[in-house]
């Protein structure tokens, strides 16, 4: 079935997913820890949000930030690994052209409103350590409205451009894509005519949503570090390095994965299939399934209204009981 069509006056209009070549025999057994982790990712973000909107004090900047970081990461996993799911189980692992840009554009375009996300948090977190004073002032409405229409300016334009540039590309060699979904560079790899645009475009992608944000959030989170463990003493500082290096670490693998799996076709980086395959889907999959237990389980408010919401269950399961023994 995996064909590569020869045609002077022919370009493609379908694809074919192969993400992992090497093990494509084996994979039905990749199915159980793909599926895993993507019910990990539902059921934690799905959490995270229903305690957030059901408890009011969590009703502040930094959760309703945290809410939409959550979000993002059930978006972002949806729109590639059920289709991964069935492709391993099925062999339904054909795309349209246009079903490929689409998914290309949801991709690319929410991970970078995670970005955004990301260096929102960090900021906030800036302002509330480094500028108590001002942080009912700094973070308001008018902030996240700012925020909102810098993030669809930003994403919503850069994102665009990369799938304008993509769709109006020959491809008249392989219709095979080396990936388990429509990422941009294994897509416009395939063209036949010059891509030279569409790299370009991915340095773009790479100098304003890496160069740029994780410059600012690593900056915020040195002047956060700064400020704590001149204030703090003891264990708190330990807690204070400890969450920021966590943070850290995560946000590390979100960009830094990303980034050498956009550029390295773009800058010819010998990396096998599968591995490039496998950090394609890692660094969408790994931060999403992370985060609930990083900015939720591990953070004291969300933990407490977690507990109090489980107790307040299970008193009136105990009561139903009560009352149907009585009865």
């Amino acid at each position: 079935m995996f064909e590569e069509l020869q045609g002077a006056n022919i370009s493609h209009t379908k694809f074919l997913f192969m993400g992992f070549p090497e093990t494509y025999k084996y994979r039905r057994l990749l199915f159980l820890p793909f599926f895993l982790s993507y019910i990990l990712v539902v059921v934690g973000n799905s959490l995270l949000l229903f305690v957030i909107r059901n408890t009011e004090s969590l009703h502040s900047p930094m959760y309703i930030l945290v809410s939409a970081l959550a979000v993002v990461d059930i978006i972002v996993p949806t729109a590639i690994v059920p289709a991964m799911l069935l492709a391993f189980l099925f062999d339904l692992n054909e795309i349209s052209l246009a079903g490929c840009l689409t998914q290309m554009f949801i991709t690319h375009f929410f991970s970078s409103v995670e970005s955004t996300i990301l260096l929102a948090m960090a900021y906030d977190r800036f302002a509330a350590i480094c500028k108590p004073l001002h942080y009912t002032e700094i973070m308001n409405s008018s902030m996240f409205l700012k925020l909102l229409l810098f993030t669809l300016i930003r994403s919503g334009t850069i994102m665009l451009a990369l799938v304008a540039l993509a769709a109006p590309l020959y491809f008249c060699g392989s219709n095979v894509i080396h990936h388990c979904y429509c990422d941009h560079m294994a897509l416009v790899s395939l063209a036949c005519d010059s891509i030279a645009k569409n790299n370009a475009m991915g340095l773009v992608v790479i100098i304003c949503f890496v160069g740029i944000d994780i410059s600012v959030i690593f900056f915020s989170y040195v002047k956060i570090l700064y400020v704590v463990l001149g204030a703090a003493a003891g264990e708190d500082r330990w807690k204070a390095f400890h969450t920021c290096a966590t943070h850290l670490m995560v946000m590390m693998c979100f960009y830094f994965v990303g980034s050498i799996t956009f550029l390295s076709r773009n800058l010819q980086i010998p990396i096998p299939v599968d591995v490039n395959t496998f950090l394609g889907v890692l660094y969408i999959v790994f931060p999403a399934s992370v985060n609930p237990i990083i900015y939720g389980v591990r953070t004291k408010e969300i933990r407490n209204a977690l507990l109090k919401m489980f107790k307040v269950n299970m008193n009136r399961v105990s009561i139903v009981k009560v009352s149907s023994i009585k009865i």
